[in-house]
């Protein structure tokens, strides 16, 4: 059968695709369209059965999706891409070093002076407490997390980028100030703090070896997430994104052991964006899971 290849917006026929049947999936329309425009590759290419309908998966089939012969498909180029591996590694890398460039080098931002002025106490547990958290990004992006898909937009890596290297200056400039004055309440409050950080940071690992163990390597398989017998699970009987709940906790921990306002500013940032991203997967696995569990929220237990 041949299948015609539709440009979304302009309506041109870009090309006549020969040689696929009924069972072909959009995966294989991919393949024969790069052979015609080597240019597009397939991490590149989105298609849709009409302009304005939602993006087809890899592995639907023509005939699930109703395409018969001499059927149109509707491209949608998604521009140049990156893997989701680079851009996490960039993206976490970089607020990183810049934390710790303030807290090793002052004199480098504040002048000769700052260097010889004493850190306090919970400077150098905030320091620790960055350091560890996106060094645990770092080792998840290598060695835990599986991606859906192997690529997004390259001027992503910019745009996130941004948002985390800015906020790790703006931070760390005003926690290792050489005016930075400690918590109002002391080291009950530092410590208060750093608990909820810790247990918030070993919450969200044990969610994100959760995830990784419902999806088979190599595959983009989806499962209903559940718990399991790691207690930190047990989040999941609330929320559908408990890695999010968990990272929203730490960056209060943080926050309150600090007692900083730029470090609240990027607590409420990062919340907001993580409900963003906890709302549309939740909306996805109620549609796409029937039985998928009603009571659960998407970040905020029986809130939001």
């Amino acid at each position: 059968m041949e299948v015609n290849i539709v440009h979304v917006k302009s309506g041109k026929t870009l090309a006549t695709l020969k040689e696929l049947s009924t069972k072909s999936t959009i995966g294989d329309v991919k393949n024969k369209f790069q052979q015609t425009n080597p240019k597009y590759y397939a991490d590149r290419q989105a298609y849709k059965t009409d302009p304005r309908g939602k993006m087809l998966k890899d592995e639907e089939t023509l005939e699930q999706i109703g395409i018969d012969n001499r059927g149109k498909l509707f491209f949608k180029d998604l521009g140049p891409q990156v893997g989701w591996t680079t851009v996490f590694l960039t993206e976490y890398a970089g607020p990183l070093f810049i934390y710790l460039i303030f807290y090793m080098r002052p004199a480098l931002i504040y002048g000769a002076g700052a260097a010889n002025k004493p850190y306090a106490q919970v400077v150098n547990i905030a320091a620790a407490c960055w350091s560890f958290h996106y060094a645990k990004r770092l080792l998840e992006t290598v060695f835990v997390h599986r991606f859906s898909h192997a690529t997004m937009p390259i001027m992503n890596i910019f745009k996130n980028s941004t948002y985390y290297w800015g906020f790790a200056a703006f931070v760390a400039y005003f926690v290792n100030h050489p005016l930075y004055t400690p918590p109002s309440y002391g080291n009950k409050q530092v410590y208060a703090g750093l608990a909820l950080f810790i247990l918030s940071e070993l919450g969200n690992l044990s969610v994100h070896l959760a995830f990784r163990s419902l999806r088979p390597p190599g595959t983009k398989e989806r499962r209903i997430p559940k718990a399991g017998s790691n207690p930190f699970t047990w989040m999941f009987h609330l929320v559908s994104c408990p890695n999010y709940t968990y990272e929203f906790w730490a960056w209060i921990g943080f926050t309150t052991m600090t007692q900083c306002l730029p470090a609240g500013l990027f607590c409420l940032a990062g919340f907001y964006q993580m409900a963003v991203w906890a709302k549309g997967k939740h909306r996805n696995y109620l549609k796409e899971f029937k039985d998928y569990p009603r009571h659960r929220r998407a970040i905020v237990p029986f809130l939001l």
